[in-house]
């Protein structure tokens, strides 16, 4: 007679029936998730209305290195790319729920509840007051900052230099500069004077670096606009 092959799966359903009732299961998963959606709540609730925390409880050795960043490597990079670091709740983007995974997981690990959220993205990105790639931060304190989650599409790989002119006066003094020059060169000869020379053309450039100098500041002014180091970390739109 051969014997009957063992079911792994009928022996684990009559374990559980034997040792527990589904009505408890039930329940206890229930509670589990009940929980769960409490902690994801407490969790939205601080990045919607948090404000600036001193830093947070993380254990020492369960940090990350590649993920601690100090506030002076955040500033430069948001005034090299002309971008913001603000606290989260002027964040007007959709956060994915990744992000949310990973403070649960981060707290749990750490047995702390993180606070003080902020992150570096896009002006355009932030809900600001008036006067495209985000990165969530929570402070670990004296400065330092540890990088939770990244999301979004990676900057254009050209905004730093597009973003160089703004970065502070000199920058957009010599970039109007060789505006005007290539302005120049391109403005049509003999329209002055059948014989082109050099007074000429020194000219026509002054008049050129006059005139776009002209529609520069006046759209800094018109548009409220202001040099990255001043904006990197302002809530204001017109700061």
């Amino acid at each position: 007679m051969l014997l009957k092959k063992t079911n792994i799966e009928e022996k684990l359903k009559r374990l559980k029936k034997k040792e527990t009732r589904e009505d408890d299961i039930l329940n206890e998963v229930k509670s589990i998730l009940e929980d769960d959606a409490k902690i994801e709540d407490r969790i939205l609730k601080t990045l919607d209305n948090g404000k600036s925390y001193g830093g947070n409880n993380f254990e020492f050795d369960l940090l990350e290195s590649k993920n601690i960043y100090h506030i002076d490597q955040i500033k430069k990079i948001c005034i090299d790319y002309r971008l913001r670091f603000l606290d989260s709740k002027y964040f007007k983007g959709k956060l994915p729920y990744e992000a949310i995974t990973k403070i649960k997981h981060i707290e749990k690990q750490h047995n702390t509840e993180l606070k003080g959220f902020k992150i570096i993205a896009p002006s355009k990105m932030f809900k600001l007051e008036n006067a495209d790639d985000p990165l969530l931060f929570a402070p670990i304190g004296n400065g330092y900052f540890y990088l939770i989650h990244k999301w979004g599409n990676d900057l254009n790989p050209f905004r730093k230099l597009l973003m160089w002119p703004y970065k502070n006066f000199g920058n957009l003094i010599f970039t109007t500069f060789l505006v005007s020059i290539f302005a120049t060169a391109l403005f049509p000869e003999g329209v002055f004077s059948n014989k082109p020379n050099s007074s000429q053309a020194g000219m026509i450039f002054f008049f050129m670096f006059k005139s776009i100098a002209a529609m520069v500041i006046y759209y800094g002014f018109a548009a409220g606009k202001n040099f990255n180091h001043a904006i990197w970390d302002s809530k204001y739109y017109n700061a």
